[in-house]
């Protein structure tokens, strides 16, 4: 039966014993409300690791003003219960109290240069400090020996390779696939806001980075194919905050020819913001 911890000194004395016995710790850090996609992550660490540790918390230093901190859904019983049947060992149910003792307004914060200057960063503000923030406690917390983050969000999942890399986290970190819907959606908590009506056009998403990604591979421009992409995104209703293709380290690539690149796409549609990438070879 998994084990629900929310005090600091239990999470501590639980994986201080499985290390004292030799086992490898696994940890998959959540905001909840989790679904398929969480729990294949899940299921990824345990393939790396002897025992198994996830993390719910829903981190307010990551949250704009104007953004859903307040209706972000919350479902621990849910959770906990999807999270034993994947093979979870424990679940770290931190307070914002424990995670941020000071209180958030005054937390020690991390910023990580340069790779959050772009795209999300530039659209959320403050973002990834928050991000980076809340996942070098949780490293620090639950000390683990490998994390498992999804590549959805896949400038998020750059942001904490920089920083393991920077301060030397004895970490491995795995990046896990994306899960899709049969329509090729993304699995994202923030999907059910959807309307019956919205639901089908957000697939319209994924379409396009395919799109993206055959006309480059035709040898169309990148500005052409960036171009053809946010249109066809707005025509189908959505606002578009970028459309763009870049280098796995997030620059703008040189040669569009040569190496592998990745797709990012984030729309709003209605009031529901979305994110999707796909990597690929031209």
């Amino acid at each position: 039966m998994i084990a629900t911890l929310s005090r600091l000194d239990e999470l501590r004395a639980r994986i201080g014993e499985w290390k004292r016995a030799g086992l490898r710790v696994g940890f998959v850090p959540t905001m909840g409300n989790l679904h398929a996609g969480h729990h294949s992550l899940v299921k990824l660490a345990r393939e790396h690791a002897d025992r198994v540790v996830a993390s719910v918390f829903v981190n307010p230093t990551q949250f704009g003003p104007s953004e859903d901190f307040s209706r972000y859904p919350r479902t621990p019983e849910a959770d906990a219960a999807g999270l034993e049947a994947s093979g979870c060992d424990a679940l770290w149910l931190p307070s914002v109290e424990t995670m941020y003792p000071f209180g958030a307004a005054n937390a020690v914060s991390m910023h990580v240069p340069g790779v959050t200057d772009t795209l999300e960063g530039a659209h959320r503000p403050g973002h990834f400090d928050g991000v980076a923030t809340v996942v070098a406690r949780l490293f620090n917390q639950a000390q683990p020996d490998v994390a498992v983050f999804g590549r959805k969000d896949y400038q998020q999942l750059a942001v904490v390779r920089y920083m393991v890399r920077d301060l030397a986290f004895p970490i491995e970190l795995i990046a896990a696939p994306t899960l899709r819907e049969a329509d090729g959606l993304a699995m994202s908590s923030r999907n059910q806001y959807l309307s019956a009506e919205e639901r089908p056009v957000a697939a319209t998403i994924h379409r396009t980075l395919l799109a993206m990604r055959e006309g480059l591979r035709s040898g169309r421009s990148r500005d052409a194919v960036e171009q053809e992409a946010a249109s066809q995104l707005r025509d189908a209703g959505f606002a578009v905050d970028y459309a763009v293709v870049r280098t796995l380290e997030l620059g703008a690539p040189k040669d569009e020819s040569a190496g592998p690149l990745v797709a990012l796409i984030a729309a709003k549609l209605g009031r529901t913001r979305l994110i999707d990438n796909l990597e690929f070879e031209i």
